[in-house]
């Protein structure tokens, strides 16, 4: 289903300004190097805050209710 194309290639983003400019592979690797370090950062702050309000459910909520039985 392929079709031949005349001339430039339109973006979807009409305005020339809104279209990023072809980057370099090595410009490309040195942006991205730090890209899984944010993400495991930004994961392990996500589960912290969970075991945090679940410690917190734990020790204000279900603690001095007692045992149950």
């Amino acid at each position: 289903m392929s079709t031949a194309s005349h001339g430039r290639h339109q973006s979807a983003a009409s305005p020339m300004g809104q279209v990023a400019e072809p980057t370099v592979p090595d410009t490309a690797a040195e942006y991205l190097k730090y890209g899984p370090r944010g993400a495991l950062v930004l994961a392990g702050a996500s589960v912290g805050l969970l075991f945090i309000g679940w410690l917190a459910f734990y020790f204000l909520l279900f603690m001095p209710r007692g045992s149950v039985g």
